[in-house]
């Protein structure tokens, strides 16, 4: 007989959720299917996150060869942190020598003859959400800049002398942010650093 294993997990906001549901569940589908369930592993938390303590035991023990075939309810009550972490779990299974299969949905499984295409598909959209992640994050960058907000130290190459006399000869501290690249706050403190300067 085939040695499986089982995780389920619920929080405690998931409503209609039971880990005993799932696992009753997971249970019968592997005694149809001739399979021997010799562990299980249940968190009742998030999962949001892998700090989960039965989660991480579960991938510990994926390496020590006791089962070769990780059973699920659904892929959500595997990981909910995205999909190129989930990514990362599922082919550290397979690289553990480990076959995985949701329940509820049949077309996941690393078993039978659709197994790469369905490593393909997930890897493509873990891709297409690093690329939509990269974009949403050069967008906030580049709205930041527009308002005159800076991350990070303000690089040293900046003439100070040059800003107090902008500021003497009566620019604004949002027009010298815009004009030297720089964020209100540290124009600010620049003009601060002389007696004549006057702060908007």
């Amino acid at each position: 007989m085939i040695p499986v294993a089982l995780y389920a997990r619920c929080s405690t906001r998931d409503k209609g959720q039971d880990t005993d549901n799932q696992l009753r569940e997971l249970r019968a589908a592997c005694e149809r299917k001739g399979w021997q369930v010799v562990a299980e592993y249940v968190d009742l938390a998030s999962g949001k996150n892998g700090k989960r303590p039965e989660f991480k035991r579960m991938l510990e023990d994926s390496s020590r060869g006791t089962w070769v075939v990780l059973g699920f309810w659904s892929l959500d009550r595997l990981s909910r942190e995205g999909v190129h972490e989930t990514l990362d779990y599922l082919r550290r299974l397979k690289g553990n020598g480990v076959d995985w299969w949701s329940l509820k949905e049949e077309y996941l499984r690393s078993m039978g003859p659709f197994a790469d295409a369905v490593l393909s598909i997930i890897a493509c959209v873990a891709k297409f959400e690093r690329e939509r992640l990269r974009e949403r994050v050069l967008a906030g960058l580049a709205n930041a800049r527009a308002k005159g907000h800076y991350g990070g130290r303000r690089p040293l190459c900046i003439d100070r002398a040059q800003v107090r006399d902008r500021r003497a000869a009566g620019a604004s501290v949002a027009e010298l942010a815009r004009e030297f690249g720089a964020s209100e706050g540290w124009v600010r403190g620049v003009i601060k650093q002389t007696s004549e300067g006057v702060t908007k």
